[in-house]
């Protein structure tokens, strides 16, 4: 009999369901549900750099996601599912009450932000995260070593200090704090008090300083050295992490219920969707996976010899078993990327909202429509014209920091910077720059790795933007000099995530089998322009010089 597993990745917008055929990887059916709070903009304030999402955002979600895709499977599906796995987004932490409740789901806290998951692009903890730094150099074990000798406001020490200190009411009811790719599985296995709740390595090693060496997560004596608010929270949390290879539960009588589904579904320890997404499309010892969304997270996950004794700095994180089990996971990324295309595209939709939308020359339902049909084109037309454009005649130069810099040498303080204007500048012109750019972010953290004798011997790219923007991919050849392959399938995470899940419910022993056996393969491959990598590789040297500048003399006071 055919046995079924199920991958659910949690992104920035919207959650993705598989239901995947074990034996194959053949995709039997999928959905995708948005967060409906999240895409009206509530309890969010990018001007103060606040992204908030409602724990309710997430169970409906699933279940919406789980019952549509299990609806447009062949009848009988359901009972045929063994297995599920989680991934999300990180890091994107909530504080809980001694239940492991998010304080959001309690009535006295269910309109307050900081009572909800903080959202990995959530930077409001830059202060916090500075005082992480100074204090770890300082003291006897340098807790960020593993994390690439730089804490980032996106992680979760910084953020859950940032909310204790902010909101006395959510202080006095805090009792821990669990991730997003935690708190899922744990919800749905009945298996959410905090002191049991079985961590993701993925997440405690990369995000919250956690490290076998030191016995866990930082002392006592260092988490109240920073801030006696913290005082507690450690025994309140965890000693011990697991791989996504280790099996929380299986699904409670009333989520098999709610999902439609039998008891019978063992579930996975969660990961964050980058992670994920490098299992899904077979990541092996060289490759370098990059995941390219509103952001990018750049995977590896490399052998124990290899890696020796060497910490990598500027990264995010080198973590035992957070991508393959047996291997050191390498993180690193780029804070922005689609969304610094999607600014760029606000930025020219202004006159169209602020102008045609209060024209009274055409009707309300019209406005509407020409409005909707005109910031639709502008992504697509401003490619089409920036592509036409030698790159020796590209001479706009931009950094990628709109949303901070995530690595190499982690500083969220960081804005962008444009240069090279001209009164014949056009918008094409400027979205090139822009897209080369990230293009740059990336080669400085593919440098990075080499660097320190990290072997990279292939590229893979996945993620909307890999398999939907030919332009994009191609100058990120370019500039890297280097070949990507794109991965097959566009829900790589859920793949990843429906990987493991096989193999906590015994189908496969290990998740190199079910990768063998369940893996997409590649698409299509980008070739790098070498003329064109010779002029990028003079540009890139006054990126570097930009950035320089930008680093040292715009940072806000």
């Amino acid at each position: 009999m055919s046995k079924y597993v199920i991958g659910l990745d949690y992104g920035t917008d919207s959650c993705r369901a598989i239901i995947v055929d074990a034996a194959n990887g053949n995709e039997i059916a999928s959905s995708v549900k948005y967060y409906p709070r999240w895409m009206k903009g509530s309890y969010c304030d990018p001007r103060s750099n606040r992204y908030r999402q409602h724990p309710l955002d997430y169970i409906e979600v699933l279940e919406e996601s789980i019952r549509e895709a299990l609806s447009q499977a062949p009848e009988g599906t359901a009972e045929k599912v063994v297995g599920m796995g989680f991934d999300t987004t990180g890091s994107t932490p909530v504080l809980t009450d001694e239940q492991g409740t998010p304080l959001a789901l309690l009535p006295a806290f269910a309109d307050n932000p900081n009572a909800m998951f903080v959202l990995w692009k959530d930077h409001a903890a830059v202060k916090e995260a500075d005082e992480i730094n100074k204090l770890a150099k300082e003291w006897e074990i340098d807790y960020t070593a593993y994390e690439g000798g730089i804490y980032s406001s996106e992680w979760v020490w910084a953020k859950m200090l940032h909310i204790l200190r902010e909101d006395e009411a959510v202080r006095k009811a805090a009792y821990s704090w669990v991730e997003h790719c935690d708190w899922l599985p744990g919800l749905i296995t009945g298996n959410h008090k905090p002191e049991t709740m079985p961590r993701s390595r993925c997440a405690a090693g990369h995000k919250a300083m956690w490290h076998e060496s030191w016995e866990g997560l930082p002392s006592e004596a260092f988490l109240t050295t920073l801030d006696p608010l913290l005082a507690g929270f450690r025994s309140r949390l965890y000693r011990d992490t697991y791989p996504s290879n280790t099996k929380v539960g299986n699904l409670t009588e009333e989520w098999a219920a709610r999902l439609g589904l039998t008891t019978n579904v063992a579930v996975a320890v969660g990961a964050f969707d980058c992670h994920m997404g490098a299992v899904g499309v077979e990541i092996k010892p060289g490759d370098f996976v990059r995941v390219i969304g509103t952001s990018t997270c750049d995977i590896m996950a490399v052998p124990y010899e290899e890696i020796g004794d060497k910490l990598i700095p500027g990264i995010c994180g080198q973590v035992d078993g957070s991508v393959i089990p047996g291997m050191i996971g390498l993180e690193a990324g780029q804070s922005g990327f689609g969304d610094i295309y999607a600014w760029f595209r606000r930025v020219l939709e202004w006159p169209l909202q602020n102008i045609i939308g209060k024209s009274e020359l055409i009707d309300a339902e019209t406005r509407e429509k020409l409005i909707a049909e005109a910031a639709d084109a502008i992504i697509p037309e401003l490619t089409k014209e920036a592509e036409k454009v030698p790159v020796s005649e590209s001479t706009i130069l931009a950094t990628d920091w709109m949303n901070g810099r995530r690595t190499p040498d982690a500083n969220q303080l960081l804005q962008g910077s444009v240069t090279g204007l001209t009164l014949g500048s056009s918008a094409p012109l400027i979205f090139r720059a822009l897209v080369e750019a990230t293009a740059y972010g990336s080669k400085a953290i593919v440098d990075r790795f080499l660097e320190n004798d990290i072997a990279i011997k292939q590229v893979i790219g996945i993620g909307g933007i890999s398999l939907k923007s030919p332009f994009v991919m191609q100058t990120m050849a370019d500039v890297l000099g280097m070949s990507i392959k794109v991965a097959r399938t566009e829900q790589s995470c859920a793949f990843g995530s429906a990987m493991f899940g096989a193999v906590v419910a015994g189908i496969y022993q290990k998740v190199e089998e079910a990768q063998k056996a369940m893996g997409q393969g590649i698409a299509f491959t980008y070739h790098p322009n070498r003329e064109n990598h010779v002029r990028y590789s003079e540009r890139y040297k006054k990126y570097q010089q930009l950035g320089k500048f930008t680093e040292e003399q715009m940072i806000p006071s």
